[in-house]
């Protein structure tokens, strides 16, 4: 779809509300920067409603860079109309001036819209670390290995840092290390013949937006003894 039908179905799809009929639910937009620098994705969702509903046959998502009226907006990329979810390429780094995003549900009886500022540096929160692996070596230590996420695209430029949780099998709570730059990192004074379970977290080395979720536990159950 052309660019310029695309903000004019957007701009009719906002009016609509206009005509008296009742405003359906809003979209609950979510947006993350995963990938930064490459990338915001967002990804929304519509609160529940009964069955008799009329529900959305499609959504128009666009974006600009501040929030003045006559800035230009953007298509935020779908894979389909239908779909729930967009991206918005090419961000521009360490700008303070938002990006606003418009997200219109389009449904048979009428349409309802979502906006949402978005300053990329501030929704960073990377994905959890890959392929965390224990070993085991002499003196009652366990050596812990893993990767960036693979969805991080340049760790050498935008350097992450890293936690590491661990607890031994029974026991009610976990104890932390970290943070550390390195991928890997050596547990001393463990306990003999005790199993461990290891999970890595990952964030933006200089503090911007939030950490990732925990890893997947480490793949490989060392018994020390």
């Amino acid at each position: 779809m052309a660019p310029g039908r695309l903000l004019a179905l957007a701009f009719w799809a906002s009016c609509l509300h206009c005509s008296g009929r009742e405003a359906p639910t809003q979209p609950r937009v979510r947006c993350r920067a995963s990938r930064y620098p490459l990338a915001v994705d967002c990804r929304w969702t519509l609160p529940p409603t009964p069955p008799s509903s009329a529900r959305p046959t499609s959504f128009i998502a666009t974006y600009r860079h501040g929030a003045a009226a006559h800035g230009e907006s953007q298509p935020c990329v779908q894979p389909t109309p239908e779909a729930t979810s967009c991206t918005i390429p090419d961000i521009q780094m360490f700008s303070m001036v938002p990006y606003v995003l418009n997200v219109t549900a389009i449904h048979p009886g009428g349409a309802s819209s979502s906006f949402v500022s978005i300053v990329p540096e501030h929704i960073i929160k990377p994905d959890p670390p890959e392929g965390v692996h224990l070993s085991r070596l002499p003196g009652q230590q366990l050596w812990v290995q893993w990767e960036p996420p693979q969805s991080w695209p340049f760790p050498e430029v935008f350097s992450l840092k890293y936690r590491i949780r661990y607890k031994r099998h029974g026991a009610a709570r976990y104890r932390q290390v970290g943070p550390i730059e390195a991928t890997s990192f050596t547990l001393g004074a463990v306990r003999p013949k005790a199993r461990y379970c290891i999970q890595v977290a990952a964030q933006d080395l200089t503090n911007y937006g939030e950490s990732s979720d925990w890893s997947l536990p480490a793949t490989t159950s060392v018994t020390l003894g």
